[in-house]
């Protein structure tokens, strides 16, 4: 029997299309160069020095993107767009490298053809997001936090 991948559990939103579940730890190729482990604003997201992410239940993203909308949103997609769309988050904030782009590219193509999408399907994910994820790993300012005080 082959080793079956890890598994992510996740519901569907509005809005942000999934929310997770359950907290998913995974080591990848990827670690942290900063001399601490690095937690998103929001602390949904942890990734550490030696490559163990960690994305917290709650966390919610929009799945798979693309030119066929919501027909990219197949199960053999819906990891590797989280842990894509955890480290892409960590750019925008800053805390991981630009750099790290190819790499994050490279494991959500991984991640679709361990999960059993065709090979020829994954090169085509590949390539969209090396041709148009640039903008959404860009680093963006940080948004004030705005408080309401009760009436």
């Amino acid at each position: 029997m082959a080793n079956k991948p890890p598994q992510i559990v996740y519901r569907h939103l509005f809005g942000y299309r999934y929310a997770l579940m359950e907290t998913y730890i995974e080591t990848i190729p990827i670690a942290s160069t900063q001399p601490r482990d690095l937690v998103s604003s929001n602390g949904w997201i942890e990734l550490t020095s030696s490559g163990v992410l960690s994305v917290m239940e709650g966390y919610a993203w929009d799945g798979p993107s693309g030119p066929l909308g919501r027909l990219n949103d197949t199960l053999n997609f819906m990891r590797g767009s989280l842990v894509h769309d955890a480290l892409y988050q960590l750019m925008r904030e800053g805390l991981l490298s630009e750099a790290n782009r190819v790499e994050a590219d490279m494991l959500l193509r991984h991640h679709c053809i361990e999960d059993g999408m065709s090979r020829f399907r994954a090169a085509y994910v590949y390539r969209a997001v090396r041709w148009f994820g640039a903008s959404s790993a860009r680093r963006r300012r940080s948004l004030p936090v705005v408080r309401r005080l009760a009436p």
